[in-house]
């Protein structure tokens, strides 16, 4: 199940990586990655520790550059796009929930403000329902739990109508009963929004409860990428 060179702009490809590589004081982080990843498709990146996958998570909307190869977002070279829009595009979830101070709302409306837009106060509303904190828009992010905090990142995500969602571990700060409620939470809403996502995890049991595909990192290089149910890795 090992990749190979691909070729851009494939039918029902949203997100493709191009012999991607990064190095870093002469260490390989990322070794010549190539992936197709299609409409729909929940990704679990798994591998042991220091196998890059974080690495290669932050690569795929520039928050990180690629010494070698690219990323392609629907046949479009990443590299063409705006920063600002493409991470619009591709959104991350972190593993600790990063909110600026203020509201609930003021965070969620922050992605659409940078463009010149705004959310009126029913679709903000909308956005907590829709992660389980209805009334919460008014409430200051310093005393939200860390459940809570995690779900307000999500929705302000989702706030930026996202086509690709990266999630880097993004429940394993919380306790195992928050846990797995954000975990819930996080695959209802891709399934709801059909949105094409991946998933670093550590724990190789999500990855089996979450992902459609699987992709194995050691060392940086890809060892194995597809199906779930054909992985032998995970």
């Amino acid at each position: 199940m090992t990749a190979e060179p691909i070729s851009p702009g494939s039918e029902n490809v949203i997100l493709e990586t191009n012999h991607l590589s990064r190095v870093v004081g002469g260490k390989r982080l990322v070794d010549d990655v190539s992936i197709q990843v299609h409409q729909g498709d929940i990704v679990a990146i798994v591998g042991p520790s220091g196998a890059g996958k974080s690495s290669f998570l932050r690569l795929l909307n520039r928050l990180d550059e690629p010494t070698k190869g690219t990323v392609y977002l629907e046949g479009a070279d990443y590299r063409t796009l705006p920063p600002q829009e493409l991470r619009r595009r591709v959104s991350m979830v972190m593993q600790l929930p990063y909110l600026f101070p203020g509201s609930v709302a003021e965070n969620i409306r922050f992605g659409p403000r940078q463009r010149g837009g705004d959310l009126p106060d029913v679709s903000i509303e909308q956005l907590l329902g829709r992660v389980g904190l209805p009334g919460y828009a008014n409430r200051d992010v310093s005393n939200l739990s860390g459940g809570e905090a995690q779900r307000v990142s999500l929705a302000r995500t989702l706030a930026n109508s996202p086509e690709v969602m990266l999630l880097d571990e993004p429940t394993s700060a919380l306790d195992e009963s928050t846990q797995h409620d954000v975990e819930d939470l996080i695959l209802s809403l891709i399934r709801e929004q059909g949105l094409t996502s991946l998933l670093v995890t550590h724990d190789t049991q999500q990855a089996k409860r979450m992902a459609t595909h699987v992709l194995v990192l050691e060392a940086g290089r890809l060892v194995q990428f597809g199906p779930m149910e054909e992985a032998t890795h995970a």
